[in-house]
């Protein structure tokens, strides 16, 4: 399946998919220091995003999300791409950032509602995604 999704931050990944249909708070919700989601009431707690394709609607919480990416990028747990169902300033300041101090490119892309929702619900969870916005999910 192949979706066209808005790009916000250009670039290419590929991965696994860890999706889900919460709003994620990177304060207090996600370890820098490994790229464990920590969040105990969250769907995806205990999972580690660390190079993988991260995708949720929305964040919760503060500015905070920005520098607690930017620490994971530094300590190289970052996630590999973010897709999300609404814009989101932090992270895309946390994606802009990390390519002008780390030379590391994050994209992210974001999804129509309807778009995301197949995403998210998707069996198959290998992604790639490719600089123009296209997100084709594939058979592991």
């Amino acid at each position: 399946m192949t979706i066209q999704a808005t790009v916000l931050m250009p670039g290419a990944a590929e991965g696994e998919l860890l999706a889900s249909h919460e709003s994620l708070s990177f304060w207090g919700g996600y370890e820098q220091s490994s790229g464990e989601i920590i969040d105990r009431r969250h769907d995806l707690s205990g999972q580690i995003a660390a190079g993988k394709i991260l995708a949720f609607p929305h964040t919760k919480g503060s500015s905070t999300t920005t520098a607690i990416i930017l620490e994971s990028v530094r300590a190289g747990v970052a996630p590999a791409a973010f897709i999300m169902q609404t814009a989101d300033h932090f992270i895309g300041l946390a994606c802009v950032v990390a390519n002008e101090m780390y030379g590391v490119e994050i994209p992210l892309l974001v999804a129509e509602k309807g778009d995301f929702e197949t995403i998210v619900s998707a069996s198959r969870r290998h992604v790639v995604l490719t600089s123009d916005g296209l997100i084709q999910v594939q058979d592991m």
